[in-house]
């Protein structure tokens, strides 16, 4: 029998509160992981709602088919949020969606599952990918790619200053043997780590931009936002959770980018709000886990979720 591991999700009251503006509306979790925001959705939801969650992890689509397979309000589609499109129009629901989640933090049983390869932590097969049947795994891209490149991932999806370093290092190790588990890559990592920060492991930021950039995240994330303003209705809501800057900034650029509108009107000239081209209202202040929130789940500390509705 495959080994349990439970997953706590964050904020998953405030988010489904500003999600859910009708019992009767069709709403999307676009990161379905073990369910939480969707189990809440579907609480919310009347007889007549409906919740189409994604994911492209095989595990979350076989626990979500246990979960709620005797309810016909929820269905699930394989694939990226980066799919968006293409699945909300299958259901002949474009431009009629109330609502679209997407929590983008990795779940625990991902993390905990050294067999998954994103833990430093746990030693397993350097992996890393959401979908493990589709694309490049950890292990042949931190086997293949040149040291300039490596080091520019780490920097840019890492944010890691000794980034050359530690891809300096990568390179020297890989060609005694090739790096293929987890533990051997956050070994070579730390020690080529000059400054450790406190009560952070010395390969965080390595691991994580060796994550985004194997899945996509940003990619994704930012193609899923720009379809989402198209598939909701007039009213509808998306609901962003981010756990890194990364992610935030794009969120929150995205959301800014059409609270404003247009800002190449030339000067002098009345400008009306169609003339704007305002699409999106801002609903409320980016929102943080309270104090008693992080103590209960630690992985929680870095969460920021941004709400926006569309105006037109």
């Amino acid at each position: 029998m495959a080994q349990e591991f439970s997953h706590t999700t964050v904020l998953l009251d405030e988010a489904v509160n500003l999600l859910v503006t009708d019992e009767a509306g069709f709403y999307v979790d676009g990161t379905f992981g073990r369910g939480g925001h969707s189990g809440l959705i579907l609480k919310h939801l009347g007889e007549h709602g409906q919740l189409m969650a994604i994911d492209k992890d095989p595990e979350a689509i076989t626990y979500s088919q246990t979960l709620f397979a005797d309810d016909n309000r929820f269905s699930i589609c394989h694939g990226s949020f980066a799919e968006l499109e293409s699945f909300v129009t299958a259901r002949d629901m474009n431009g009629k969606v109330d609502g679209i989640l997407l929590d983008l933090g990795v779940s625990s049983p991902q993390l905990d599952d050294a067999s998954r390869g994103f833990s430093f932590m746990n030693d397993g097969p350097l992996d890393m990918r959401m979908n493990p049947t589709v694309g490049e795994s950890a292990a042949d891209w931190i086997n293949r790619v040149d040291e300039k490149e490596m080091a520019d991932v780490f920097y840019i999806y890492g944010e890691e200053r000794f980034s050359r370093r530690m891809a300096k290092a990568v390179v020297a190790e890989r060609q005694l043997e090739p790096i293929t588990t987890t533990a051997r890559l956050a070994k070579i990592i730390t020690e080529a780590n000059p400054a450790w920060e406190k009560g952070k492991h010395p390969a965080t930021r390595v691991f994580q931009a060796i994550r985004i950039y194997v899945n996509r995240e940003l990619e994704d994330l930012e193609n899923c936002l720009q379809q989402s303003l198209e598939m909701l209705k007039e009213g509808g809501r998306m609901v962003v959770i981010s756990f890194h800057s990364l992610e935030d900034r794009i969120v929150k650029r995205f959301i800014r980018k059409y609270v404003k509108g247009d800002e190449h009107i030339p000067r002098g000239i009345p400008v009306t709000e169609e003339m704007l081209d305002q699409r999106l209202k801002a609903v409320g202040k980016a929102l943080k886990p309270g104090k008693q929130e992080v103590d209960d789940n630690p992985r929680a500390r870095s969460a920021v979720m941004r709400v926006a509705s569309k105006l037109r």
